[in-house]
């Protein structure tokens, strides 16, 4: 259900509605089942019939593919609120992916045909799949040229600050659970031994720290924005 919120601006105190899917999956009766899913276990492989659209309520994905000789790139990696699998909706008969749990995850399974129906009929719901669907893709085109034009260290620096999902309501003190150094150098298109200089280096200038987590400093921002 819709949520209002208040923000000021310029001393005034204004109104800004914020949509929460998961409520709206709840009160709007979707027809989709729960699953939850232990570290590493496979949501999805690659070739595996699509036939639904996941929501992540609790943990986080990790989405792949692997080439012919088996080697495999990290697309993205996923945290509650996300949707994935969307390929289905476009008349996508096979998974192009592989979907593994990055950690105990809870997710919701809603068959392609349910999605369609609540797409065309509830607004609210559709506008929210939209938007994550446009901002998704201009994360994919970000990272693209970051790995065009960008040294290792500043798309090692992106990749952590966006998994703590920086700047964002959901975890505002820039925390993210473990992530290996070889899925960082797989995201990032370098090697573990590169990955791990720099995260020795960036917890020494105290941008980073480990404690079981990672916790992300907004000083790492630097590191982006340095030229």
């Amino acid at each position: 259900m819709p949520k209002s919120i208040r923000k000021k601006s310029g001393g005034v105190s204004t109104r800004e509605t914020k949509f929460d899917a998961q409520a709206f999956l709840d009160s709007a009766g979707v027809s989709r089942r729960v699953k939850e899913f232990q570290k590493e276990d496979v949501i999805f492989s690659q070739g595996d019939a699509a036939s639904n659209v996941l929501y992540i309520q609790t943990g986080g994905v990790r989405l792949s593919v692997v080439n012919e000789s088996g080697k495999e790139a990290v697309i993205a990696l996923l945290g509650p609120g996300d949707f994935f699998g969307e390929g289905c909706l476009a008349a996508q008969p096979l998974r192009i992916g592989n979907a593994i749990a990055l950690d105990r995850s809870t997710l919701l399974l809603i068959d392609k045909k349910e999605m369609l129906r609540v797409l065309h009929e509830q607004h609210a719901l559709s506008d929210r799949f939209i938007t994550f669907m446009l901002t998704r893709n201009m994360r994919i085109e970000e990272d693209l040229v970051d790995q065009l034009f960008n040294s290792s260290e500043k798309r090692l620096a992106r990749a952590l600050l966006l998994l703590a999902r920086y700047g964002k309501e959901d975890q505002p003190h820039g925390v993210l659970a473990h992530v290996s150094q070889e899925t960082l150098a797989e995201m990032i298109g370098t090697t573990r031994p590169r990955v791990n200089f720099f995260m020795n280096k960036f917890r020494k200038l105290g941008f980073i720290k480990y404690n079981g987590t990672i916790e992300i400093n907004a000083s790492l921002l630097s590191v982006v924005l340095h030229d």
